[in-house]
């Protein structure tokens, strides 16, 4: 399951976690968007796609805020975690995509891992975000094949023995 978590301020991030969502059932994938993310409803066991614009000063969107909030002020570590970031924001600011970069800091002091590096998408470049955003899926989907093995892993190495019975 990739659980597709979308910061949009103005609908150009959500519309592009649409598309993606598209690509990736018709890949075969069963997908889960969340338009206002709440951490204690999002499984760490699932690969989290954060698809995000940037907004003001290199904010965050109002509706992923207080996830962002949830998860800095959260304690638990999210090591069995893997995830990707696609950002949207304009090249010309100095804080270009810069919400991504801090979604993914936070992810990161946590203990998540990166898929692979996050795709920075510049809205007034000549090609359309979701394009560019549909181009880069191939190697996400080819850094989850590897993903997949390791969360499987990863999970029967901590499965309850009691628990077992139900693989």
């Amino acid at each position: 399951m990739i659980e597709i978590l979308v910061g949009s301020q103005m609908g150009a991030a959500e519309y592009v976690a649409e598309q993606v969502a598209e690509a990736l059932v018709q890949a075969g994938y069963e997908v889960n968007i969340h338009l206002k993310p709440k951490l204690n409803q999002l499984n760490q066991q699932n690969i989290w796609l954060v698809i995000t614009s940037t907004y003001g000063a290199g904010d965050l969107p109002d509706n992923i805020q207080p996830f962002a909030d949830q998860l800095a002020q959260d304690r638990d570590y999210l090591n069995t975690l893997s995830y990707a970031v696609i950002t949207l924001g304009d090249f010309s600011y100095d804080t270009f995509c810069l919400a991504g970069k801090k979604i993914a800091a936070l992810l990161d002091k946590k203990g998540a891992k990166a898929l692979l590096p996050g795709l920075d998408i510049d809205v007034l470049a000549a090609d359309l975000p979701e394009d560019l955003a549909l181009a880069w899926l191939p190697k996400l989907i080819h850094s989850l094949s590897g993903s997949l093995i390791g969360i499987t892993l990863s999970w029967i190495l901590n499965a309850d023995p009691a628990k077992a019975v139900n693989l």
